[in-house]
């Protein structure tokens, strides 16, 4: 029993730790907004290949959304 709840411990300790990394992130940032491209352009999460919902980019360009642009 006490094997089982160190476990959950440390799962818990890392969980923690992730969202620790990423909202030090989000903080670090302009505006709070992560970077990058839009996510609809990926083939995967796109397999029809339509446009970015946000920005309205064809799957084969870069998103024309400035802010979620940044580097």
């Amino acid at each position: 029993m006490l094997a089982v709840l160190k476990v959950i411990l440390v799962a818990a300790l890392l969980l923690g730790l992730g969202l620790l990394g990423m909202a030090i992130k989000v903080w670090s940032k302009k505006n709070g907004e992560f970077s990058g491209t839009c996510a609809s352009n990926s083939p995967f999460l796109n397999p029809e290949g339509e446009s970015c919902a946000l920005c309205g980019a064809e799957p084969n360009e870069q998103c024309q959304n400035a802010s979620t642009a940044d580097s």
